[in-house]
């Protein structure tokens, strides 16, 4: 379907009768201009020189017909093509493709109304698939992306955001049985927060992972008190962990949405995953496990039966629930698996009760931004680093790309710029107030960006784009405020005025540092700004790449700096997101040979640089994904007596590295894995010693093929260190062997040792222990570092 000018040129013109075999425009005209071709070709119609220009009928050699308007020797305007397949559109083209609005039957059956663009399915659009699969709804690119609707055959629905052919967003899933699922989603799964509605009216309230429960989660049974629903709808999850699994707004009304349907027997567990699209046949399945889970003391599990729907029992029998029971359950999952639950009062669980715990000083509160200054102040201060930054990457972006020279680090190296409410030649009008904008080294964080294959239009959506912005509270003493893009990458944090000085100090050595070692763990910096507000206050920002960035779900956080003093957190005070510190870890990791060989290798690199700038007090922010431990997931199949060593997980000189229910190590390979930059990614994929020095991935169950790169999808065997009486605790954790994937990197290194340090440790040394406290001279400070992580966790093998 292209321009057939020169086709034109070159065979000659004939009259006759058009040999037609289907309606054409031009039959009602006596005789007729023809162009026949010496390919086999034909074209009857209407002409415009030597080109087809109004109502025509071209017939290919291979049995391919349009039929409908041309101008300048295209198809342009509306039209009917028929392919030799029996596939048939009829609608808009233009310039020779599918353009505009347009119905496209296909020989299996299906059929697509709604808007194209060159070709591709693209707008607002309606598709009935050949198995009665009906999406009606935003497309892009010939996927599923915006808003949309599904309905499978069997009766089931969803409604709400679409992404790359994939539920992705927030959204609603409708069951035939009755049951609901509203919350978010993840490329196909349900991820992130959400409300599971059961037939019967029980709900639950929890966090999911790629389509299994995860984390800690409240159930209500049936006829049991729960909070009003009109109040609340679901927020994505941060990071790796929920924001928060109800928080108030008016966007949907969940029991308007009730399927109301009596009262039935049944237990409370369910494991239901929906798969996004297939893309060799364009339709979307619909799976379910075959396999019953344990899911607690109740034995509660699903059974798949061969009609394709689901049923549920319980090996403890049906539960009976009183229309004003006030017993709900807190619960709390591990790749689907249900490791504690604890039998708790609605009372316990009332709003007077939470008020009590809301404003927990160490608690992980995720609000908008609009609480940090309180009032409209805070809205404005979100509102003016979206404008900086948006009018920053813009400015420097077009500049050619050249190496930063001495003078890009100097006191002159900076973008000032007055933002008025009403605009200005270079400003545009906004709703904030007036506010001055200061960017600092411009062409040195461009510069630091494009090493980690940052796009800038890229960057601009993640941090100005439409969603904003989200403050979390800081793990820390500094009293900073964090920001969070609302897709993960990135991480801003406020500055006090000394920090920026030491930031601005170490920066040409800083950037030396990572553009000459690409796998460093120090953190990665990608601009500085002040605002100042009406009144002088300033307000400074460092844009910094979020270390758990990542799809997996991050269970524990720690903050490890070596020292012992004051290193422990308050065990009232412990939730689900609480960052602990060193005394609290219990745990020792083993990794491959090799790995542990590079990490080391890279942290002495990194510590010798922060020593030699007189830098302390920094940390190692450690996240770990734990992986069903191995007993768990023996209980969700049988196991096989027969299966060989091979089969039990890769393996070196006859010793199991990973159970096969765990992680396994494999060769790399660049096509298997998601190779796209980010934020927290840079460098060559790790090799290991278990795989003859390869170039190694991770093979993690239920998710995919990860890179493995360092303080990135790090696979470890995690031994936790339990005495006898805590292992005959309920509350403990069940097992002492665990698979993790480790994420990790070295933070807060804007702390210069300097005069009021040094008055501060010889004040402590008198106190408590000098080798025992935070705050020591660089040298012993990064010694101390090295030989804690070295032997407390991870310990060379024995």
């Amino acid at each position: 379907m292209t321009c057939l000018k020169n086709q034109f040129d070159e065979d000659s013109e004939i009259n006759a009768e058009p040999p037609c075999p289907v309606s054409c425009n031009v039959q009602n005209v006596e005789r007729v201009n023809m162009k026949a071709f010496s390919n086999g070709d034909f074209y009857v119609g209407d002409f415009k020189e030597v080109l087809p220009h109004g109502k025509g009928k071209y017939t290919w050699s291979d049995g391919m017909v349009y039929e409908g308007d041309w101008e300048g020797g295209k198809m342009t305007g509306k039209g009917v093509l028929l392919w030799p397949s029996g596939e048939k559109y009829n609608g808009d083209i233009s310039g020779g493709y599918l353009h505009g609005f347009g119905t496209r039957t296909s020989p299996d059956g299906s059929l697509y109304e709604g808007q194209w663009r060159m070709n591709i399915q693209h707008g607002v659009g309606r598709k009935k698939y050949s198995n009665s699969d009906v999406y009606e709804g935003e497309w892009k690119e010939g996927e599923h992306e915006g808003n949309g609707r599904y309905f499978w055959n069997n009766g089931n629905k969803y409604t709400g955001n679409w992404r790359r052919g994939k539920m992705h967003g927030r959204g609603v899933m409708e069951w035939v049985n009755g049951d609901q699922y509203n919350g978010c989603w993840l490329n196909g799964f349900r991820h992130g927060s959400g409300i599971y509605q059961y037939a019967d009216g029980g709900y639950y309230f929890g966090t999911w992972t790629r389509g299994l429960k995860e984390g800690k989660g409240v159930f209500y049974p049936a006829g049991s008190k729960r909070p009003s629903l009109k109040k609340f709808c679901i927020s994505p999850g941060y990071g790796t962990g929920p924001k928060s699994v109800l928080s108030q707004c008016s966007s949907l009304n969940l029991e308007e949405r009730a399927v109301k349907k009596p009262s039935v027997k049944r237990s409370f567990s369910e494991k239901i995953s929906v798969s996004g699209v297939l893309r060799s046949s364009g339709r979307i399945s619909y799976k379910s496990s075959e396999n019953s889970r344990h899911s607690g003391s109740s034995r509660e599990f699903v059974r798949h039966n061969s009609s394709g729907t689901f049923s549920l029992g319980s090996d403890a029998g049906h539960i009976e629930v009183q229309e004003n029971a006030t017993v709900v359950y807190e619960r709390e999952y591990m790749q689907g698996v249900m490791i504690k639950e604890r039998v708790r009062d609605y009372t316990e669980l009332s709003p007077k009760g939470e008020k009590k715990t809301k404003r927990h000083p160490k608690e992980t509160e995720n609000i908008s931004c609009v609480a940090i200054f309180k009032g409209k102040n805070s809205y404005h201060l979100m509102l003016n680093l979206q404008l900086g930054i948006r009018y920053t990457v813009g400015k420097i972006t077009p500049v050619p790309k050249r190496e930063v020279r001495i003078a890009d680090f100097g006191d002159r190296a900076r973008i000032t710029m007055f933002f008025p409410r009403r605009g200005s030649r270079f400003t545009p009008p906004h709703i904030s107030i007036d506010f001055y904008w200061k960017d600092y080294c411009p062409m040195v964080f461009r510069n630091l960006r494009e090493m980690f294959k940052l796009d800038a239009a890229e960057y601009m959506m993640s941090i100005c784009g439409h969603d904003g912005l989200t403050e979390i509270s800081s793990p820390g003493k500094s009293g900073s405020i964090f920001y969070l893009s609302h897709d993960d990458k990135f991480v801003i944090k406020t500055l006090k005025k000394s920090e920026l000085k030491v930031l601005l100090k170490m920066l040409p050595k800083y950037y030396n540092h990572v553009k000459e070692h690409e796998n460093t763990l120090i953190t990665k910096f990608f601009g500085v700004h002040q605002i100042t507000l009406p009144g002088r206050r300033k307000v400074r920002f460092v844009v910094m790449g979020n270390m758990f960035c990542t799809e997996l779900r991050i269970h524990r956080r720690y903050d490890l700096k070596g020292s012992t003093h004051g290193r422990c957190t308050d065990k009232e005070k412990i939730h689900e997101n609480t960052t602990l510190k060193d005394l609290d870890l219990s745990y020792e990791f083993h990794m491959d040979k090799s790995l542990q060989k590079f990490l080391f290798h890279q942290i002495a690199v990194d510590c010798n640089f922060l020593k030699s700038q007189q830098i302390i007090d920094y940390s190692l922010l450690l996240g770990l994904h734990f992986r069903a431990p191995e007993q768990l997931n023996g209980l969700l199949e049988p196991p096989n007596i027969e299966s060989s060593p091979a089969d039990q997980g890769l393996t070196t000189e006859g010793e199991v590295l990973f159970p096969s229910k765990g992680l396994l190590l494999v060769a790399h390979e660049p096509s298997s894995v998601n190779t796209e930059p980010g934020p927290h990614i840079r460098g060559r994929p790790l090799r290991a010693f278990s795989l003859g020095d390869k170039e190694v991935d991770v093979l993690v169950p239920g998710t995919g093929r990860l890179r493995v790169q360092l303080g990135v999808n790090m696979p470890a065997q995690a031994n936790q260190k339990l005495s006898r009486n805590e292992a005959d605790s309920a509350e403990v954790e069940l097992f002492e062997v665990y698979d993790v994937v480790i994420y990790m990197g070295i933070i807060d290194i804007l702390q210069e040792y300097n005069v009021k340090k040094m008055a501060e440790h010889a004040c402590k040394s008198v106190k408590f222990d000098p080798l025992a406290i935070s705050v020591v001279e660089p040298e012993l400070y990064a010694q101390r570092f090295i030989d804690f992580l070295q032997k407390k966790v991870f310990p060379e093998q024995p």
